[in-house]
């Protein structure tokens, strides 16, 4: 290859055993931010081993939350994990399921591309993984390109993807990939010691299906002493200095630097023969920690949703709040408040009364709605700080609606769709969409500011780039009416004109947007509307404290408190 032809990139594979929920995301993620803080350009890609051709028509409950990129992919969650560490944008690339694999595959032997050949899963399958696995290697933009195995080894689903790795070590050599093992380490209280016979089952496993880790990560909740190392590394196959301890964190920020002390990059680096003498340069990430470890006040947002039983269904919000929690170096305290029990409005006053803000959380579908109406206007009439996001702008436009403009069966053609005063209709470009999957106005679309705006105060420019997944949009034809009544559309997609955010100036901070804002949080970059809400939350909680003292209320009924900055460990 000439000297100026592109970069070759390595490879790193990361997979799990013993059980789901390790925290590959996450050891993935911190891996790749030590190897950016020391110069190198690196990604990190998901393989999820379900049939789904994404997580896009997976019920919240399933998977958790959609992650969506800028060029309008449905993505897992780890997605923005990856994006949330390393501060780069992922993209359709990252994200690649059985289903796609599958769909691509049937799709090339419906054309004839296999001249009749009979499609098998080796090497038909696999060779569609290992080319998807480089697709991003090959653009010649990447030192190292970490994939995450989705499930556990063992797993029906996953057998291919080890097969494809398996594959690819040995095509491609073994300083050009390594394979990182995740596994457990658990702790028996009986025996008051540490149990490595599931790490060297997994690790069994891994061989039977032909694929040596190089590398193994153990998740534990003690400390992992030298001759428990020495026992895993002699049994595995791997040097002492290839165990790598991953403890339990009070939060997931703190993983890089763990593993920084555990030397899982140095040992990566070594093992692919990559030469690399400088410290990675971790002080803002450092700086964070800092301010989010010694928060000053303490302040209470609730987060109204319907599906707050499973918090990954909105971890993006959630991660959202710890990166504005530390930026006004303050903490943050989640309530998690189920909207299907703020229907009664004298219990919405006593929840809502306790708090410091409020965020009423995107979502589909009819159950729960009158419970975030209800929200939304307690919050507009009590001055309380208010975000809401995607559907919960929509529910901010027909709260406004019903009890200011007095348009009492205002409505989202959504809920009901033969509403007289639909206020919000589904999108024209959806109104022939048949297939549920993909099909929803996906990514990142420009957004026009006034200047005269809150939103442009808190942006500090007048056009911005936002990340969307609805289909449902608000109706201009009444436009001119609330626009009267004294509900802003202060931010317009120059395009279609959409209308994108909401304001009410007569309010200390009544903010809605059509978009997802919280995709784009990270911890070096915290997104502007988290931070100014949550300061706003501040003040808010300031003007209570010097107010005259007041009866309170019991406001525990119905939510669920969670000290974001601490409520995380690797998993």
């Amino acid at each position: 290859m000439a000297a100026t032809g592109p970069k070759s990139a390595k490879y790193i594979f990361v997979t799990g055993g013993v059980t789901s929920s390790l925290g590959k995301g996450i050891i993935a993620s911190s891996l790749a931010k030590l190897l950016q803080a020391r110069g190198l350009s690196v990604t990190i890609q998901k393989f999820d081993p379900y049939i789904n051709i994404d997580p896009g028509t997976l019920n919240p409950y399933e998977h958790g939350e959609c992650y969506v990129t800028d060029d309008g992919a449905e993505t897992d969650l780890d997605l923005g994990h990856y994006e949330r560490f390393l501060n780069r944008p992922t993209s359709q690339a990252n994200n690649i399921t059985t289903g796609r694999i599958y769909n691509n595959v049937i799709t090339r032997e419906r054309r004839g591309d296999f001249l009749g050949k009979t499609v098998q899963v080796v090497p038909h399958i696999t060779d569609e993984i290992k080319r998807n696995i480089r697709l991003l290697g090959d653009t010649g933009q990447y030192d190292i390109v970490i994939t995450e195995i989705g499930g556990c080894v063992g797993d029906i689903e996953s057998l291919p993807f080890v097969e494809a790795v398996r594959q690819l070590k040995f095509e491609l050599g073994e300083k050009d990939t390594l394979v990182i093992h995740l596994t457990l380490v658990p702790y028996l209280q009986s025996a008051g010691e540490l149990k490595t016979k599931p790490t060297q089952h997994s690790v069994r496993m891994l061989l039977e299906n032909g694929v040596q880790p190089d590398i193994i990560v153990c998740r534990t909740e003690h400390p992992l002493p030298q001759d428990i190392r020495r026992k895993i590394a002699l049994f595995c196959n791997v040097q002492v200095s290839s165990v790598i301890e991953a403890a339990d964190a009070s939060t997931i920020y703190d993983v890089p630097l763990l593993m920084q002390k555990e030397r899982l990059d140095q040992r990566a680096l070594y093992m692919m023969d990559i030469y690399n003498d400088k410290d990675a340069d971790l002080d803002e990430w450092k700086s964070f920690l800092g301010r989010l470890k010694n928060p000053g006040d303490t302040v209470k947002v609730g987060l109204v949703g319907k599906y707050v039983e499973l918090k990954d269904a909105y971890k993006s919000i959630a991660e959202a709040f710890i990166h504005a929690g530390a930026q006004n170096e303050c903490k943050v305290q989640l309530e998690w408040i189920q909207s299907e029990t703020l229907v009664d409005e004298n219990h919405c006053a006593e929840v809502l009364s306790a708090l410091d803000a409020v965020l009423v959380a995107p979502g589909f579908g009819e159950r729960g709605i009158q419970g975030k109406i209800n929200a939304v206007r307690l919050a507009r009439e009590k001055g309380i700080p208010f975000l809401g996001i995607c559907l919960g702008m929509q529910m901010a436009v027909i709260e406004y609606a019903r009890n200011v403009m007095g348009i009492a069966d205002a409505h989202s053609t959504e809920m009901e769709p033969e509403t007289a005063n639909p206020v919000i209709s589904l999108m024209a470009g959806q109104k022939d969409v048949t297939n549920k999957g993909g099909t929803m106005r996906l990514g990142s679309y420009t957004c026009k500011l006034k200047r005269d705006s809150l939103a442009h105060k808190i942006y500090g420019k007048a056009t911005i780039q936002e990340r969307h997944r609805h289909r449902y949009e608000f109706n201009n034809d009444y436009l001119a009416q609330f626009e009267k009544a004294g509900l802003r559309p202060t931010g317009i997609n120059p395009d279609t004109g959409l209308v994108e955010i909401v304001e009410l100036a007569n309010h200390p901070w009544f903010v809605g947007v059509q978009f997802h804002p919280e995709l784009k949080s990270t911890v070096l970059n915290p997104h502007p509307l988290f931070v100014k809400f949550v300061g706003a939350a501040l003040a808010y909680n300031r003007q209570k404290e010097n107010a005259p003292l007041s009866a309170t209320t019991d406001a525990t009924s119905g939510m669920e408190t969670t000290p974001v900055e601490t409520a995380e460990v690797i998993g």
